[in-house]
């Protein structure tokens, strides 16, 4: 290209190109660059002139050369597929007419702060420095599928889609790509679906205080999304699921006072990851259901009240639980679970408890795990549970134990106390005494030799039967929790 076909504003540019100079065209810092349409030609730049500059433009010795501009307004689209860019492009507060188009272009940096545009394509992208769309106004999709980058990632405090209209496909597309160091999203405000699935982040993602608005549908895809280290996602706003299932988050997944809602589906769906620890610390209710099944999780912290009506959590395993609460307050989530009764749950429950060193507690849980198990049985097993419950609570409340064989021996002694029972031979009959007699009845596998010599009559003689089959029934299922208290040691 000429220079002489160059209008003065384009001449600018190409002048301060090969010093690495800027062109500021803007007529004040606070002036919106939405406005950008109406913008003359003395700050519009063709794009066919930043594509010659950029591919073949001039050099001067001892210069780096370089595009830096602000406030223009660029025409055409910026066609730049498949090409090797030597120089950093930085369009700030510029206004594109239509999409740039940079799939499979290699690039040492590309800032685009505070520009409006109505797309960017830029799929198999290579940047060997950073992607800066911070505060940017795009319209359509942002297409990164696939892009190595070797820095980081801006786009905080970007507005990506419109409001009035429904995104076609995702308005932020970073997945499969790979990321050097970190995505920062803070402020994020996305109108249709942001897409992580299968991305390499070396660093961490920050959407502190993003809001994404997809509803109905699923309003973040990070499906086996890989992390160097954290998922910051303070203060996050999510209308529809979040979707995080099979990634591999070492550090911390955050969601502290966030609001996830999906109330025709599954809000949270975290299923069959790996994370360090997730923090839940003063998140609003869920509105819709949460999937956490087989993930594993270091530290799970998360109040009772951020837990909705509906759980898929069998498998899930964690170390630590926080904050340390009675189990009372934990035991309602179990049985939210969709499927049903679920043993691993209560166990895991427990395992958390005996790792705090709560053991009353832990007994809680497991009571509670047979009193739920209890009601999938056969009515005849459920008729024996009752009866293990009341004796000594399964084995898990063994003074209950103590204080029936206690009611019952008073009864008995007072009872035979006031009426003594004929002996069978009375020259042979050992004297009668009412507290040893009552203990033969009971235990079982215990003579004192005072049950054999005696035999009650009438009303007694049924008091001494009731004694007999409670005795062997107390037996039994003090047995049955000695037999679980030893297997639990």
């Amino acid at each position: 290209m000429e220079i002489t076909d160059l209008t003065p504003a384009e001449r600018r540019v190409w002048e301060a190109f090969p010093l690495g100079a800027a062109v500021d065209f803007r007529e004040g810092r606070d002036e919106d660059p939405a406005a950008g349409a109406s913008w003359g030609p003395e700050r519009t730049v063709r794009a066919k002139v930043l594509r010659a500059l950029l591919l073949d433009g001039p050099a001067q010795g001892g210069e780096i050369a370089g595009l830096k501009m602000w406030g223009a307004r660029i025409t055409g689209t910026l066609h730049l597929m498949y090409g090797t860019i030597e120089h950093p492009v930085r369009l700030r507060a510029c206004h594109f007419e239509k999409a740039p188009n940079l799939y499979g272009a290699r690039i040492p940096a590309l800032v685009l702060t505070d520009s409006v545009l109505p797309g960017l394509t830029a799929g198999t992208l290579r940047v060997e420095g950073t992607l800066r769309l911070t505060c940017c106004r795009i319209s359509g999709p942002v297409r990164l599928a696939g892009a190595k980058l070797s820095g980081a990632v801006f786009v905080n405090k970007a507005r990506l889609g419109s409001p009035d209209e429904a995104a076609e496909e995702p308005v932020l597309q970073l997945n499969h790509a790979e990321v050097g160091t970190d995505v920062w999203a803070v402020g994020l405000i996305a109108h249709g679906q942001v897409r992580l699935k299968g991305a390499t982040v070396g660093g961490q993602v920050n959407l502190n205080d993003a809001r994404l608005h997809t509803p109905g549908d699923t309003a973040l895809e990070a499906e086996t999304l890989t992390l160097g280290t954290d998922l910051l996602a303070k203060g996050l706003r999510a209308q529809g699921r979040v979707n995080l299932s099979g990634s591999r988050i070492p550090g911390q997944l955050v969601f502290t006072y966030a609001h996830l809602s999906h109330p025709t589906g599954q809000a949270l769906r975290a299923s069959s990851c790996v994370i360090g620890e997730l923090w839940l610390r003063e998140a609003a209710p869920v509105e819709g259901a949460v999937n956490l099944r087989r993930t594993q999780l270091d530290l799970l912290h998360v109040p009772p009240e951020f837990w909705p009506r509906q759980v898929r959590i069998d498998g899930l395993s964690y170390r630590v639980l926080a904050p340390h609460l009675p189990a009372e307050q934990r035991l309602p989530l179990l049985e939210r679970e969709a499927d049903g009764y679920q043993p691993y749950p209560y166990e895991q429950l427990t395992a958390a408890y005996r790792t705090a060193g709560d053991e009353g507690a832990a007994r809680t849980v497991q009571l509670a795990k047979l009193r739920r198990h209890r009601r999938t049985l056969p009515a005849y097993a459920r008729l024996w549970g009752h009866v293990q419950d009341a004796a000594v609570g399964y084995g898990f409340r063994p003074m209950r134990a103590a204080l029936w064989l206690l009611l019952l021996l008073c009864t008995g002694t007072l009872a035979f106390a006031l009426q003594h029972p004929p002996a069978l031979k009375p020259s042979e009959a050992p004297g009668f005494n009412p507290l040893f007699y009552t203990l033969d009845l009971l235990l079982p596998i215990i003579d004192f030799g005072q049950e054999g010599a005696f035999a009650p009559r009438g009303g007694f003689q049924w008091l001494s039967y009731l004694l007999i089959a409670t005795g062997w029934v107390l037996a039994t299922t003090i047995a049955a929790g000695i037999t679980r208290s030893l297997s639990r040691q």
